[in-house]
């Protein structure tokens, strides 16, 4: 039996999440001797979407695989590198013809692992069914691997714990990505599948999910359309670690991460314009 680790980080949010991430992102992953590395990178780009630009600091800070959510196409600029960059995805449950690809295969040192993106439909966008959309996938990837991690990027606790146990014995991993706030039930499955509801965010702690908290409060007693700035203070890193059997694909352990970063200097940034 040889384990391999995996290190999934939730939601990088804006300047200052992506900034503690480029900074510390190679200090975990030896750190923890992660073997491969998903960074969701929804909300990088001034709290909705990605730029290539964004995605290629990430790339080049480490990680293997970029996921993402219901912000996928928020920046047009974005769309035709979902076709040319075969290392970031989008979910898989998007209607036909739209540009990139739900899932990759991926190899690292010998490791072979599949990741596949999924987005829920309650209280969000009336996609295709993911769990429809999601069978079919991983049961062929099953055929030709053994470990497949699943990001499930949803809104509601339910759907989510329903996918783990939709998928449980069929994949490595469903670890749920979204709602900005780490969750306490990291555990695994009876069939071997590691989850957790939420995985929590990559950003700045002092706001409400990563934007400033007076704007977020104000929009809530209000009701008025207040547009909401990202926030700087307090950056920290949230993710989750996977310990799986690759012979098998079971998954053997699961472990939550909240690391608190300094970022050198002002190195949280500029916000990319949004469009």
């Amino acid at each position: 039996m040889a384990t391999r680790r995996i290190l999934l980080l939730g939601d990088v949010c804006s300047g200052a999440g992506r900034e503690a991430v480029r900074q510390e992102l190679a200090r975990l992953r030896r750190g923890h001797g992660a073997d491969f590395v998903i960074v969701n990178v929804e909300n990088v780009a001034g709290g909705y979407g990605v730029t290539p630009r964004l995605a290629d600091a990430l790339l080049g800070a480490g990680a293997d695989c970029l996921t993402t959510g219901d912000h996928a196409f928020d920046r047009k600029d974005a769309w035709r590198y979902y076709d040319t960059q075969p290392a970031i995805l989008r979910p898989l449950n998007y209607p036909p013809g739209v540009p990139g690809r739900g899932y990759a295969v991926f190899e690292r040192a010998g490791f072979r692992v599949a990741v596949v993106n999924l987005v829920g439909r309650v209280f969000m966008k009336p996609l295709d069914c993911p769990f429809q959309r999601a069978a079919p996938v991983v049961d062929e990837l099953r055929r030709q691997l053994k470990v497949v991690v699943v990001d499930f990027h949803a809104e509601a606790t339910a759907e989510k714990q329903a996918m783990g146990w939709f998928l449980d014995g069929r994949v490595s991993a469903l670890l749920g990505t979204h709602t900005h706030v780490q969750t306490a039930d990291e555990h695994v499955l009876p069939g071997g599948t590691a989850y957790i509801t939420d995985v929590g965010m990559c950003g700045a702690f002092d706001s409400v999910l990563g934007m400033e908290k007076d704007l977020s409060v104000r929009r809530q007693v209000e009701q008025v359309p207040v547009r909401l700035l990202p926030a700087r203070s307090d950056p920290r890193i949230n993710g989750v670690l996977v310990d799986v059997d690759d012979e098998s694909g079971r998954a053997l352990a699961i472990e939550r991460l909240s690391v608190p970063v300094v970022l050198a200097g002002d190195a949280a940034g500029t916000e990319p314009a949004a469009g």
